[in-house]
This record gives structure tokens, C-alpha cells and sequence, in this order.
């Protein structure tokens, strides 16, 4: 019913830049909000940063001043820019999203497949 698809990882050094997108599909009403998390072998899913319909954000404190979470609600996508990026930060990067849809409105929350960054010292 509802997708995302998540493009942008890969490999870079540290230092250096990626940019994260995930575009949501399907029947879809709203989005109340969407995010990035990460996930270590062994370790609880983490948020990274979040956006909500109205612009709010949140970050880890990790990541604040080096991230940016943007989103696009016309095209139902959300965006992160990683710069000054660590070999600390490397991770499988998942996108989530809730979700109300076309039928029930009622809010589900989605995640995509992950895409995995990985930064080189």
C-alpha cells in the first residue's frame, strides 16, 4: 500500500558528504512525520533526525551541526545531508514514515529497506 525507497548511501571517506533521500508511495492521505534512524548488529534502532509535516526537527546530539533533515511535501520525500562525515557514522541508514492512507486514514508507520554508509578513515 504504502512504500519507501531509500537511495543516496555508499561509501566515502571521512570528511566528506552524502546526501540521503527516501520517496514515499502509494495511497497516501498525510505523512504526520518522517525520519532517518540506524541500527548497529546487536543494537536498538536510533533515531537520527526526524521532521514533522510543519518543519520541526530533531536530531541526536551526534550528529547536530554536522546533519540536515529537510522535506519535500509535495513529492512525499525526505532528505538527509551528511557532511563532515566520521567513521563512527557508519551504519544501515532506514527511512520511516507515518502514514495516513487514501482508505482509513489512520496512521501506520513505514520503514524502508535501509541503505547502508559506510565512511572510511
Amino acid at each position: 500500500q504504502v512504500q519507501l525507497v531509500e537511495s543516496g548511501g555508499g561509501l566515502v571517506q571521512a570528511g566528506g558528504s552524502l546526501r540521503l533521500s527516501c520517496a514515499a508511495s502509494g495511497s497516501i492521505f498525510s505523512i504526520d512525520y518522517m525520519g532517518w534512524y540506524r541500527q548497529a548488529p546487536g543494537k536498538p534502532r536510533e533515531l537520527v533526525a526526524s521532521i514533522t509535516s510543519g518543519g520541526y526537527t530533531n536530531y541526536v546530539d551526534s550528529v547536530k551541526g554536522r546533519f540536515t533533515i529537510s522535506r519535500d511535501n509535495a513529492k512525499n520525500t525526505v532528505y538527509l545531508q551528511m557532511n563532515s562525515l566520521k567513521p563512527e557514522d557508519t551504519h544501515v541508514y532506514l527511512c520511516t514514515a507515518r502514514v495516513r492512507d487514501t482508505y482509513t486514514t489512520i496512521p501506520i508507520t513505514y520503514w524502508g529497506q535501509g541503505t547502508q554508509v559506510t565512511v572510511s578513515s
